[in-house]
């Protein structure tokens, strides 16, 4: 199975700017996730497992310098810094801090993607697969092998219901219509099979399937899936 399009998170507290560079980025082959604040993006970091993290120093609350150094004491995802301070300390203080590299605002937008693009090359294969996994609850799912655990014990899974599940975590957070998930998990065009599976499904995962935590039903639409 090949592996999913790099997965990038986006951290900005200008909504304009964090909006324009995930549409770019999205339709540079690259799957985006969002944050607003340093708050949300350790929230976003402990529930899904990301490539590499796009990252603005100035923000209200806690920095990029100091969200940097936060996250190099326990993880090794790539770090991208974004800022208007463009001074030649303001740099070395964001690579002293574990950032990967910097980029000064203003810049070019095929830049952000060239400079993104060569530090995914220099990323180990073994940081590189940690992306593939997402953590929620008691579960571990294995996007790359469709495989869910529940702590170190396999959950058998049909092929349809991780199709279902693949599809449901690519887009955390985001509502997905039954006609997607019909596509993407091959069911041909039937909708209604994914209601089928859907139920059984949240009979493997959720505690209690009438009132589910991760795969809500959103009306007049689909799912979503809710980390944690």
């Amino acid at each position: 199975m090949e592996r999913d399009e790099p997965h990038l998170l986006v951290v900005d507290d200008d909504a304009r700017i964090r909006d324009l560079l995930a549409r770019y980025l999205a339709g540079s082959g690259f799957r985006v996730t969002t944050a607003g604040d340093a708050v949300e993006a350790r929230a976003k970091l402990a529930n899904l497992e990301f490539d590499l993290v796009v990252l603005d120093v100035m923000m209200p609350g806690e920095n990029g310098f100091d969200l940097t150094a936060a996250l190099r004491r326990t993880r090794r995802t790539p770090i991208l810094l974004l800022t208007a301070m463009a001074e030649p300390e303001d740099r070395i203080n964001g690579l002293e801090r574990g950032a990967d590299d910097y980029l000064p605002k203003p810049f070019e937008p095929r830049e952000l993607v060239l400079r993104i693009r060569n530090i995914l090359q220099r990323v180990p294969a073994s940081a590189a697969a940690q992306g593939r996994e997402l953590r929620f609850g008691a579960f571990r799912f294995d996007r790359e092998r469709s495989e869910l655990f529940r702590g170190e014990e396999p959950v058998h899974l049909t092929a349809a219901e991780a199709a279902l599940l693949a599809s449901l975590t690519k887009s955390a957070g985001d509502a997905v219509s039954r006609e997607t998930l019909a596509e993407e998990a091959q069911f041909s065009g039937n909708v209604r099979t994914v209601d089928v599976q859907m139920t059984r499904l949240r009979r493997k995962i959720e505690k209690d399937p009438k009132f589910p935590r991760y795969i809500q039903t959103v009306r007049g639409t689909g799912y979503v899936f809710k980390p944690d």
